[in-house]
């Protein structure tokens, strides 16, 4: 227990000295870092918006394209209704506020009016009671339907939105949930935005602004889109516009998509494996890799089209079936433009247009005084924690001092790495890692006490408190531990950031608490028994 390989010393003090250096930047001026030589670390800790403010935008979501998007779900839902119902249609399509419905036979007109209810969805709570309809379907003369909005759906559509929305916003501004950043609702249809540490919104209204909806349509197989212009487009299809100079300027693709960019479970940028430019691989879920699947496997040598934000960013020739629910999107990419759309696609997609109605900066939410009375308060706390230490336990409480020193700045280190913004809560976690790292060196030495009352030798009564403590101290963090991924988990904003810190801190605290101060225990005993005859006596 109490011997230490070479290479097992070497491996904790190079450990040491890491984070150490990456703390190190934290302490000097950006125009210090700039000097420092290309190898050492200069990122620096971002402290959160309570501490030093942010960016702030204000965002609000295009309600008509919420309207627009449902009516053309609601125009697909009638269609596909009336297909499985198997009565023809003469026309269907989104006009106004309503989709419009035109039957080939209007003597069918009872069975389609039936079918059409179906699409009508009762609002509100089942336990609690129906509030109304999402949608009313009235009937005209001649076989001819009209479905309607009504003003108590679309409010619900657009509160859906809106939340979907700020889970997607989250997404691509925080995707680890550690920056601290403020994302809520205001209002009916406004998304407040904050990110500390931001002052040039720029390229976080980019990151934030493009919906990124992608699609996959079919190719209409005769008719090109200069064609379909000259003449009538035909029912079902629309022509799109598409973004690369070197193909067609406009496509005739079937409007309904085979499938959506819903169904991808992971983007990564990459590069294709003959050319070596930069694309953007992705993964569908079980449902989009049989549909993809399917349609690839029936028009092999045909192309198809791949739709981001209503333009055709690329339209490939079908070579084989593609099995397996993998595949890559290229177009005009760089790496940049790739990563930033992975992104976008991993988040997934706005469910509206988002914009920008107020953009600026703001101060820190806690004022100079409070975080300068914090600044003492930690000074204080931090020395009074190191006298007590020492009173009590002497050489020993040295030890543990240097490894509070040690968990403090492997802490930090490790914030600083995961782009971790220091909040008040932040904090908090920060000071409860200490106090739990003092808590284990406490039981290890009272231990320490028990078995040299117990009669045992020195070296025995620290091999048996460093061994046996350790499953108490294992115990307790580990309960923290639970308590700290269940925060993260269900928690949001500071409640994540006290749990991050206090995660850190619970993984530094084992290893600084019991591993580093057990190797200076180590060398202690090495240099004293060749100073001391006798039998050895503990300063604890």
């Amino acid at each position: 227990m109490l011997q230490f390989s070479r290479w097992k010393q070497a491996t904790i003090l190079l450990t040491c000295l890491l984070g150490f250096l990456l703390v190190l930047p934290n302490f000097l001026s950006q125009q210090t870092l700039s000097h420092w030589p290309g190898w050492l670390p200069r990122k620096q800790l971002t402290l959160g918006l309570d501490l030093q403010g942010g960016a702030h935008l204000l965002y609000a979501l295009d309600v008509d394209d919420v309207r627009k998007d449902w009516l053309d779900a609601l125009r697909d839902s009638a269609r596909q209704h009336l297909k499985e119902a198997k009565m023809a249609v003469s026309a269907v399509g989104a006009t106004g506020n309503a989709v419009e419905v035109r039957l080939a036979k209007p003597e069918d007109a009872d069975a389609a009016f039936k079918a059409l209810r179906q699409l009508v969805q009762p609002l509100g709570n089942p336990l609690l009671g129906a509030s109304g309809n999402d949608v009313e379907v009235h009937r005209g003369e001649a076989g001819t339907f009209t479905i309607t909005p009504t003003e108590a759906g679309l409010r619900q559509r657009t509160s859906n939105a809106v939340s979907a929305a700020i889970e997607t916003v989250r997404r691509r501004v925080d995707p680890n949930g550690t920056a601290e950043s403020t994302i809520v609702r205001q209002g009916d249809d406004r998304i407040l935005v904050q990110v500390p540490g931001l002052q040039d919104t720029a390229a976080l209204k980019e990151r934030i602004g493009e919906t990124a909806r992608l699609s996959f349509h079919e190719v209409h197989p005769t008719l090109s889109a200069k064609q379909a212009k000259a003449g009538r487009i035909p029912p079902g299809y629309k022509i799109y516009p598409t973004t690369d100079s070197t193909e067609e300027a406009e496509l005739l693709l079937r409007e309904t998509p085979v499938v959506r960019g819903d169904d991808l479970t992971s983007a990564r940028a990459g590069f294709e494996p003959r050319t070596g430019r930069p694309v953007v691989d992705f993964t569908f879920n079980p449902t989009g890799a049989r549909q993809f699947a399917r349609f690839t496997r029936a028009h092999v040598g045909a192309p198809f089209a791949v739709v981001l934000d209503g333009k055709v960013i690329s339209a490939p020739v079908i070579q084989t079936a593609i099995e397996g629910g993998r595949g890559y999107i290229e177009g005009r990419f760089t790496v940049a433009t790739a990563t930033k759309l992975a992104i976008q696609l991993e988040s997934g997609a706005l469910p509206a247009k988002l914009t920008v109605v107020n953009e600026g900066t703001v101060g820190p939410s806690l004022g100079s005084d409070s975080i300068a009375a914090g600044k003492v308060a930690g000074i204080v706390g931090a020395i009074a924690t190191i006298v007590l230490t020492v009173l009590v336990y002497g050489t020993f409480g040295i030890f543990a001092c240097v490894g509070l020193v040690v968990h403090g700045a492997l802490t930090v280190a490790l914030m600083t790495l995961m782009g971790s913004a220091l909040t008040l809560p932040g904090i908090a976690g920060l000071v409860l890692g200490i106090a739990m790292a003092v808590d284990a060196n406490v039981l290890v030495y009272e231990r320490i006490r028990e078995e040299l009352r117990a009669g045992k030798t020195a070296i025995a009564a620290i091999q048996a408190g460093f061994t046996r403590a350790f499953v108490t101290i294992a115990d307790s963090q580990l309960t923290t531990l639970a308590c700290a991924l269940v925060m993260f988990w269900l928690g949001a904003g500071p409640i994540r950031g006290f749990a991050v810190t206090l995660t850190i801190g619970i993984c530094t605290s084992i290893f600084a608490s019991v591993t580093v101060v057990r190797l200076l225990v180590t060398w202690w005993l090495a240099s004293m028994r060749g100073r001391t005859k006798g039998p050895l006596t503990l300063p604890v």
